[in-house]
């Protein structure tokens, strides 16, 4: 994948359920456990310092209100795969998972299991920190 156009027409000949279309950002729709639950993957792009491409995937967690911050940096510490961040959702303070990845070297198969796993942590963790909620 070279460039952020080519990761959208993947996603959608991949017949990912794409919820929202804009020039740099694209939503993920997934569907888990039989259709019971689901989770919205945010991809992006983003430029390091030396202007090289990266991909970000990202979910909402949960809203930080209330968040036990020692257990998300247990997370953060504990995670082979993505890391914790807080971003806005509608002006509310949120948990994110994120996961960066730099466009050299990304294939459609790294992307679809990018896309499946940030997705289905992301869930794990929210029904973890909600009750078993599935806000997102």
């Amino acid at each position: 994948m070279r460039n952020f156009e080519s990761i959208r027409r993947h996603l959608k000949a991949a017949q990912f359920h794409l919820t929202e279309h804009d020039v740099d950002v694209l939503c993920i729709e997934l569907s888990l456990e039989h259709g019971t639950r689901h989770q919205a993957i945010f991809l992006s792009e983003l430029d390091d310092d030396d202007g090289r491409p990266y991909l970000r995937v990202s979910t909402a967690v949960a809203p930080i209100t209330g968040l036990d911050a020692k257990k998300a940096l247990i997370f953060n510490w504990q995670s082979r795969v993505g890391y914790l961040a807080i971003g806005d959702l509608d002006g509310v303070p949120h948990l994110q998972l994120c996961e960066n990845r730099p466009y050299e070297g990304l294939d459609a198969a790294e992307i679809d299991r990018l896309v499946l796993e940030i997705g289905g942590l992301g869930d794990r963790m929210e029904r973890m920190l909600s009750a078993g909620g599935d806000l997102f």
